[in-house]
């Protein structure tokens, strides 16, 4: 966290820098929000909401093994709830999607954690597939093709993407070693005294636990589709919220390229405001695409909103119907986010 915060001052000091010189045109950046074309940004609502329910029916696989008459409405009503704490609270808003279904479905609040391990993993593992291999088929984004920075750019996009879907065949083939492994790391790490010894055996046990969904090859393959199936859909948002922008012309490989940029400074999430994905975004689209810096900040504006913000409502709603207390969900996050972390 804090090598992430320090990159994003650095950012900051960056874009300070380059408005300084050329200013920013408050004028041009209204119009540009008044030329959207809102009928590609009702697509990407959809895809976003279908992509939060997505998230609702991986998890339903994910804890089948512990609560298979599990209702999945009451999935998708946490999950909504739950990144709307994200909105509001910032990372103390993470811990709410799991207590919400531990407390609804009568589980262990540890075992919900399990799962949101595994779907972070799942989701890091993808992300790192999608934006490595995207990044390695950037061919001049205003470098010589025999620089330094490209060659390194296109390197590091292959070993990223690579690594990406190493790390998913290593997932899979957890599922029919997950036993042994965790009995030998528990054993390897036998030196450490009792106290870290025993967070970490807190930590594997609840890998364990998670990785249940993963006891047959047709969960863990069906794993695997979902989440695919769920990045699809998030790279449908960002291709409908670019194509939202008539001044903004960029290829499918640069609007992935972007996302992974953005989805990796995302996890950094301010109360409210949202975090590294605008800053990100603004970098990527000025620096590596040339874009306007008005135009820039309009799509780094409505990325946040389709990716983040367009869940408060329905949150909301749902929160209202059941009759939760915000200040209790953050009290909830606050006390058990180092169980997350």
């Amino acid at each position: 966290m804090a090598l992430t915060s320090v990159a994003l001052i650095a950012a900051a000091v960056f874009l300070y820098a380059r408005l300084g010189e050329s200013g920013f045109a408050w004028t041009r950046f209204v119009a540009v929000l008044r030329e959207l074309r809102y009928e590609w940004l009702v697509a990407a609502l959809f895809l976003i909401v279908a992509a939060y329910a997505i998230r609702a029916v991986r998890w339903h696989i994910m804890i089948r093994p512990l609560a298979p008459q599990a209702s999945l409405w009451q999935l998708v009503t946490s999950t909504f709830i739950g990144f709307t704490a994200v909105v509001l609270f910032g990372r103390a808003g993470e811990p709410v999607r799991p207590y919400l279904i531990a407390r609804k479905l009568n589980l262990s609040f540890s075992s919900q954690v399990a799962a949101w391990l595994v779907e972070r993993i799942l989701d890091l593992l993808m992300i790192l597939a999608l934006f490595g291999l995207s990044l390695a088929q950037v061919s001049d984004v205003g470098w010589a093709p025999d620089s330094r920075l490209h060659v390194g750019l296109k390197v590091g996009g292959w070993v990223a993407g690579l690594s990406g879907l190493g790390c998913l065949a290593a997932l899979v083939a957890l599922r029919r070693y997950r036993g042994q492994i965790r009995t030998r790391l528990e054993d390897a790490l036998a030196f450490l005294p009792e106290g870290p010894l025993n967070k970490v055996r807190g930590f594997i046990h609840a890998f364990d636990e998670g990785m249940q969904s993963t006891r047959d090859p047709a969960s863990v393959w069906m794993l695997v589709i979902w989440t695919m199936v769920e990045w699809a859909l998030v790279g449908g948002v960002y291709v409908t919220t670019v194509r939202a922008f008539p001044e903004i012309h960029l290829s499918p490989t640069e609007v992935f390229t972007t996302m992974g940029f953005v989805t990796f400074a995302g996890v950094v999430q301010i109360p409210g405001v949202g975090g590294g994905m605008q800053i990100a975004a603004l970098l990527v689209l000025t620096e590596m695409y040339g874009v306007p810096i008005e135009n820039a900040s309009g799509l780094a504006l409505m990325l946040w909103v389709m990716s983040f913000l367009v869940a408060v409502p329905f949150g909301l709603v749902f929160a209202f119907r059941e009759g939760i207390h915000w200040r209790t969900m953050r009290h909830v996050g606050e006390d058990n986010l180092d169980k997350l972390t």
